[in-house]
């Protein structure tokens, strides 16, 4: 080839990990009063290609014209929603035209963008705002802001915050438990929730009504605002004994501020609030408090806004977990979005007048995972968006009167959902999607998924690279960004991607079969639905690898430590010595619940890196708060020193250890998913496909030298 000759274009992006990352990314869906408009989020990469920014764009529910862009900024935009005057609201952290010059690095604010006029500022707070919420008949809005725990009010903290930045203080005085969350520190501010009136702010920025004071009751918080915005419904979290959450239902008065309990179940916990639209009830997810040999119970539960009568659970024999729920408009019902069999349908649940009958029907057809569900005012379609294995997310409209209309409840048949023009399209894949199933030794039935590369045959059978979710309540049944198999199939590999034991969407007792024990029937079940797939013709029994992420790293390592039938194995944020793990967790007291010491010490992958004797890489970011990064530290030390596949005399090892120290939990960072897929690429190279020892490495980008 001379310089002269162009680059040849790669068949689909997953073959360039440059045009992969630059594929947009769509989030959230929201819809006006009326009906007729509908606007989702896309993320794209910024200039410089190390982040992403979000734009709001517009899609037209009735399929016709093409999504058209409402906003650029450097900043982006986000949380976005239709006020009941048909405005539409969201925040970002773009400068105000109207501040003046020295009004400093801006925190986001709350916009309103109008129908026809251009986009203004009608609300800030010194620490920035978020959690918008509205009301469906009224003009008031709900938002949060971090506030100093000393401080009274906005005007306050606005000067606490300038003391601290003006002394370079960051230390944080803690009273009680938790320290952080996931991928960030707890404090030293809290959210508390806000609420204004857009009649208020016709000239200028809203005077915020506090509805909340100082503490950590709204961390991570749910709510929703009654239809004519009297009433904000949040989850409130409270103490338990042994330093331990739990989330509570409390109503609040938007006016007064005046608090009142709706939902406190020393068993359970609550969250997902949905006010029903003639404001009399609240549907909620509730999960019962695990014990070490009781795996939750996830239900839909109802309870009246005004306090009156005790909570209830619906469809209590319907053997699926409820994720979410949306009222239909005239009150009658709510469409319920539940992982299934490998896919997240959206159900109606069907209320008689006194709610002693409930139905559960399947309304979507599709295999796929629904998600964002909106429903036109006059119930006739909702809308969301749909992803799967095959396509990620993009916005649909199903055609609920159709449905309806088409039998007896109990009796209908589900309806496919119609794809609508999205502001990004979903890329060509480089292979085909399957399903796949065995049968444990148990009796029970294991199913995955099977991603295929193109010309996958007897003649030509493709390695197989087994990759277990995380959670462990979890499921491979929507497309992840992080998590995307189609890279590895764009490399010839099949991907299999299984649902063992805890995982949703199979029913409580698959659940069950897992719980406490992860190492027993989690294990067994992906090893039997890798046997099954290994006598496939066009897949290689030969040539396989195995990797995980979070509970699929700690299955990662635990597969490490019980077979060698793997040629690499990758373990990403894993959970290697559970004594270790549990205390230092964000959210110890979960872990606590969940395994007694004696459970952690039998199922601890640590107590058997004597028997591991697979080349590991070893995957871990520094500012991981779930999995702390002292897993990932132990673990490559002892694979050096402890296990049956030692470091060599001189140093040298087969094993690899890729560290970010400014990664979470995940790898969020553009420029860094490029290093996280090109490594673990490059490691299974050597190992899989038998590029000769080191050379791997040469697909490495030139920036880890």
């Amino acid at each position: 080839m001379t310089d002269d000759t162009p680059a040849e274009t790669p068949p689909t992006p997953f073959h360039d990990l440059d045009a992969y990352v630059a594929l947009g990314r769509v989030a959230g869906l929201t819809l006006d009063p009326t009906g007729t408009r509908l606007v989702t989020s896309v993320q794209t990469l910024d200039p410089e290609r190390t982040s992403y920014r979000t734009a709001l764009w517009e899609v037209d529910p009735t399929g016709e014209r093409p999504a058209r862009r409402l906003t650029r900024s450097a900043k982006g935009e986000a949380g976005a929603r239709f006020a009941a005057t048909g405005d539409l609201l969201f925040t970002s952290a773009r400068p105000d035209p109207e501040a003046g010059k020295d009004a400093g690095d801006p925190k986001a604010a709350l916009w309103l963008l109008p129908a026809g006029g251009e986009a203004r500022v009608v609300a800030t707070a010194p620490g920035g705002v978020g959690g918008v919420l509205t009301a469906r008949d009224a003009d008031v809005v709900s938002l949060t802001a971090p506030v100093l725990p000393s401080a009274d009010d906005l005007a306050q903290d606005a000067e606490l915050r300038k003391q601290r930045k003006d002394l370079a203080v960051d230390a944080i005085w803690h009273t009680g438990y938790p320290v952080r969350y996931w991928d960030h520190d707890l404090g030293p501010d809290a959210d508390r929730r806000f609420a204004f009136s857009l009649a208020d702010v016709a000239d200028g920025t809203a005077d915020l009504r506090q509805l909340t004071g100082a503490g950590r009751e709204l961390d991570e918080a749910s709510a929703a605002l009654s239809p004519d915005g009297a009433t904000l419904v949040t989850t409130w979290t409270v103490a338990d004994a042994g330093a331990a959450r739990r989330e509570t239902l409390v109503a609040i008065d938007t006016t007064t501020g005046e608090r009142r309990t709706l939902v406190d179940d020393p068993d359970a916990e609550a969250g997902h609030p949905a006010v029903s639209p003639d404001g009399r009830w609240v549907a909620y997810v509730t999960s019962s408090i695990t014990s070490p040999t009781e795996a939750p119970v996830v239900r839909l539960g109802l309870v009246a806004l005004d306090g009156s009568g005790e909570p209830e659970i619906l469809a209590d024999d319907w053997d699926r977990w409820p994720t979410g729920a949306t009222w239909l408009p005239d009150s009658s019902g709510l469409l319920v979005t539940a992982d299934e069999d490998g896919r997240g349908p959206v159900f109606l649940l069907t209320l008689d007048t006194d709610r002693a009958s409930v139905t559960v029907e399947r309304v979507t057809a599709d295999a796929a995972t629904f998600s964002d569900v909106v429903v036109a005012p006059d119930g006739v379609a909702f809308y969301a968006l749909r992803a799967s294995y095959a396509a990620p997310a993009a916005p649909v409209r199903v055609d609920l009167a159709a449905f309806v209309a088409s039998g007896v409840p109990g009796e209908r048949e589900p309806v496919a959902a119609v794809a609508l023009p999205s502001p990004a399209p979903a890329p060509p894949l480089p292979g085909t999607l399957t399903e796949v199933e065995t049968t444990a030794a148990d009796g029970s039935r294991v199913r995955g998924w099977l991603a295929l590369p193109e010309g996958a045959s007897s003649a030509a059978p493709a390695p197989l690279l087994l990759w277990i979710h995380g959670g462990p309540l979890n499921s491979w049944n929507a497309w992840s960004w992080r998590w995307n198999p189609w890279l590895m199939v764009a490399r010839g590999y099949a991907v299999l991607l299984p649902d063992p034991a805890l995982s949703t969407g199979y029913g409580q007792e698959f659940v069950q079969r897992g719980w406490g024990a992860w190492g027993d029937a989690p294990y067994t079940d992906l090893m039997a639905i890798t046997d099954a797939v290994e006598t496939r013709d066009d897949v290689d029994a030969t040539r396989t690898a195995a990797m995980g992420g979070s509970f699929g790293g700690y299955m990662a390592n635990w597969v490490a430590g019980h077979t060698d039938r793997f040629r690499a194995i990758v373990t990403h944020a894993s959970l290697w010595a559970l004594d270790q793990f549990g205390p230092t967790t964000d959210a110890a007291w979960y872990w606590a619940r969940e395994m007694t010491p004696e459970m952690g010490e039998q199922h601890s992958p640590h107590k058997y890196v004597g028997d591991i004797r697979t080349p590991m890489l070893v995957v871990h970011g520094d500012k991981d708060y779930r999995v702390p990064i002292g897993e990932g530290l132990r673990l490559w030390q002892e694979l050096l020193t402890k296990s049956g596949l030692p470091a060599a005399d001189d140093g040298t090892t087969v094993h690899r250890f890729l560290y970010f120290p400014h990664e979470n939990h995940w790898v969020l960072k553009p420029q860094h998913a490029k290093v996280w897929y090109a490594g673990v690429l490059a490691f299974l190279a050597e190992h899989v496909l038998d590029v000769p020892a080191g050379e791997g490495d040469t697909v490495l980008p030139a920036v880890l030298g």
